[in-house]
């Protein structure tokens, strides 16, 4: 093949690949569902866990359970077994569907800011109804986790706890 022969194909495949891109990025928009927000009087509780930090506000009322402007099965959807693990201090405590919960969290991964809502709703329930301490307390919700990644050292190739390389000879 000539040299323009092969310009023009690859024009042709670029241009296919082109077509291609704006195919998958015309997806329909979907409204986003209107949040209940709740009003008046909350309780607060911090939690964390590595370097996440969640501030949970827990209201009297019924209402959503709200993590950052999303609802808390859309935030933490790629968890498996979320619901499980976000409702477990309602569970314990025995009062599922009694409050509305809104979080605010930062830092780290999803799943670490999962067991940070976690100890920070139950540091909340706690605060709320000093009582149900004696349901979260051997379920351990009110430990904080204390492993974190370590550190690295200077002089060992960015890792933490890779030795220098010997000399070969």
């Amino acid at each position: 093949m000539k040299h323009k022969q092969i310009t023009k194909i690859v024009k042709q495949a670029k241009k296919a690949e082109k077509k291609d891109v704006s195919k998958k990025n015309n997806k329909k928009v979907v409204a986003a569902k209107k949040l209940n927000y709740p009003q008046g009087k909350y309780t607060e509780g911090i939690g964390r866990r590595k370097t996440a930090v969640a501030r949970v506000r827990i209201y009297e009322s019924t209402g959503d359970f709200i993590v950052n402007d999303q609802l808390v099965s859309d935030y933490f959807s790629d968890i498996p077994m979320a619901a499980a693990k976000y409702n477990l201090p309602f569970k314990v405590t025995k009062t599922d569907g009694d409050f509305s919960v809104t979080v605010k969290v930062s830092g780290s991964g999803k799943s670490a800011q999962m067991g940070a809502v976690m100890h920070g709703l139950s540091r909340a329930l706690i605060k709320f109804t000093p009582e149900l301490r004696t349901f979260l307390k051997p379920e351990d919700l009110l430990k904080r986790d204390p492993r974190m990644k370590e550190t690295r050292k200077p002089g060992r190739g960015g890792k933490a706890r890779r030795k220098r390389q010997s000399p070969k000879r």
